[in-house]
């Protein structure tokens, strides 16, 4: 579950340009000088999309966070919450709450694609967040309950 929820996130970011930040001094990057008050945009796409970081970077597959033995790892390059001492202060609580409505509703429910509905489209509407286009899915109570 864990990496499924992880590669959800990977995959279908929705803040791919993260949050602005300024550099606060004159800094060297890279051999690159960023004067101070430079504005910087971290493009999170393209980190976590990144060939070579990932087993499969261009398709949804929870293998990118399993190791040869089907155990839970996470690259350093999955950073979906930002990073550095700009860290989201709410990713702790955010990835409590991911796992408890993940494991909930899949307990609870069976979410079946319609077979009349043709292949999903995986294309976002861009806008301030990347949102998926709206489509329909049978949700079925499990009969165990």
């Amino acid at each position: 579950m864990k990496a499924v929820i992880h590669e959800i996130q990977r995959f279908a970011n929705i803040v791919p340009l993260s949050v602005f930040h300024a550099t606060m001094k004159d800094t060297e990057l890279m051999g690159y000088s960023i004067p101070k008050g430079t504005m910087v945009i971290q493009n999170m796409r393209t980190v976590l999309m990144e060939e070579g970081q990932w087993k499969f970077p261009h398709e949804f597959n929870p293998e990118n966070f399993l190791n040869d033995k089907g155990e839970f790892v996470k690259p350093e390059a999955f950073m979906p919450f930002s990073t550095g001492p700009r860290v989201c202060l709410g990713e702790g609580l955010a990835r409590m709450e991911l796992f408890l409505t993940m494991v909930t509703l899949l307990r609870k429910f069976k979410f079946i694609w319609p077979e009349d509905a043709g292949e999903p489209d995986f294309t976002p509407i861009f806008g301030i967040t990347l949102t998926p286009k709206p489509y329909r899915m049978k949700i079925q109570l499990r009969s165990n309950q």
